[in-house]
């Protein structure tokens, strides 16, 4: 059995390596010419690890994490916010603590995983037509490949989208996200780089921690906006105007900041609950399924977590079975990413509040991050429970 991955991604590149593992046969197409590294961090938490752990990418993926004791709360003015530790080790016998990655190292990280001829750049995916025997891809430049199984992971813009479940409009959050990544050796003895940081105003919103194995500061400063901002990693963002946002907050708010190299400005865009993820012979995964907002640092999460739950479902399947075990797959998915989504709505209602103190957002956010049910779910478990019952 072929499978056919549009999007190298980091859900992507997951779900390649992890149906590699389970014996199937994988391809994937990414419409970029080149995989470059793209100057944001993300954060590897303690559920996704244990899903990577499964299809034994975990070790590879630490490999180019950075270590961090805890994470730090504070008001805007510097205040500490006692929030209550969000998500400790939970993994029996070993320890797990969320993980911050520079998404570019995670992303070759992946790719080391898989086999030279694996993914084929500059492949933009234009159509996927089903079949009676699979599904064929038509690219931008007219050319075709057929495949048993087409995954569309090619995030919140899916070209794989459209075909399953049609249009579907994004809505602007009201935020907008500025990041950067700066040389820690810029930075004065006031940041602490063994942690990360949240600090909470009204409407404004500040967060730190290292990467590239602390050798970079991630920054990512939420504000509210009523402008729509293109949803993008790469969109240049004005480095006086995020300053200006922050001018009166407390050191090193505004230290860090002025010594940014460049930054990047993100619209946070969400999208309504799709009415089907898969077809008979197409499904989806992480943002094309499902998008995210950031405020949970679950994006990237649920694209692994999904990756895996594909991987382990399709494991030993026939061509005949393939509409049973993507029927399997979506009815696994769904509820536990609706209501990653929900919560993360809630958050970032929170962060644009501009009517709430720090210490009511903090107590907001609290309420959200209660409870064990995002670190100790258990992907793969759940997915060969699901698979021994049919």
């Amino acid at each position: 059995m072929r499978v056919a991955i549009i999007g190298a991604g980091i859900g992507g590149l997951t779900a390649a390596a992890a149906l590699r593992t389970n014996g199937i046969d994988v391809i994937v197409y990414e419409k970029a010419h080149e995989l470059r590294e793209v100057g944001a961090g993300v954060v590897v938490a303690n559920n996704g690890q244990r899903a990577l752990d499964a299809v034994g990418l975990g070790d590879r993926v630490r490999e180019v994490g950075t270590h961090i004791e805890r994470t730090v709360w504070s008001t805007w003015h510097g205040e500490d916010v006692p929030v209550p530790p969000a998500w400790p080790s939970v993994t029996p016998g070993r320890p797990v603590t969320s993980l911050p990655v520079h998404r570019g190292e995670l992303q070759q990280a992946l790719l080391g995983a898989l086999p030279a001829g694996t993914v084929h750049l500059g492949r933009p995916c234009q159509d996927v037509i089903e079949t009676a025997d699979g599904a064929r891809i038509v690219f931008a430049d007219g050319s075709e490949e057929h495949a048993d199984i087409v995954v569309g992971a090619d995030g919140i813009h899916s070209a794989v989208q459209q075909v399953v479940a049609g249009p579907v409009e994004l809505s602007s959050e009201g935020i907008m996200a500025y990041r950067g990544l700066i040389p820690v050796e810029r930075l004065d003895d006031s940041v602490d780089l063994q942690r990360m940081q949240m600090w909470l105003g009204p409407g404004r919103s500040f967060l730190i921690y290292p990467v590239s194995r602390g050798r970079l500061l991630n920054i990512v400063a939420f504000t509210a906006t009523d402008l729509d901002a293109e949803e993008s990693w790469t969109a240049p963002g004005d480095a006086r105007a995020l300053a200006a946002e922050f001018a009166d907050w407390a050191h090193p708010v505004p230290a860090i900041i002025d010594t940014l190299p460049e930054t990047f400005r993100w619209g946070l865009y969400d999208r309504k609950s799709l009415g089907r993820w898969s077809t008979d012979r197409i499904t989806l995964l992480g943002d094309a399924a499902h998008p995210v907002t950031p405020h949970l640092g679950q994006g990237a999460n649920m694209a692994i977590e999904d990756a895996v739950v594909l991987a382990t479902v399709l494991a030993g399947a026939s061509v005949a079975d393939v509409p049973q075990r993507l029927a399997l797959y979506e009815s696994l998915r769904r509820d536990r990413t609706s209501r990653i989504q929900q919560n993360a709505r809630q958050a970032g209602a929170i962060y644009r509040a501009t009517d709430l103190s720090a210490q009511e957002q903090a107590a907001g956010l609290t309420a959200i991050l209660a409870g064990d049910w995002i670190p100790d779910y258990d992907a793969a478990a759940a997915a060969e429970a699901a698979l021994a019952s049919l």
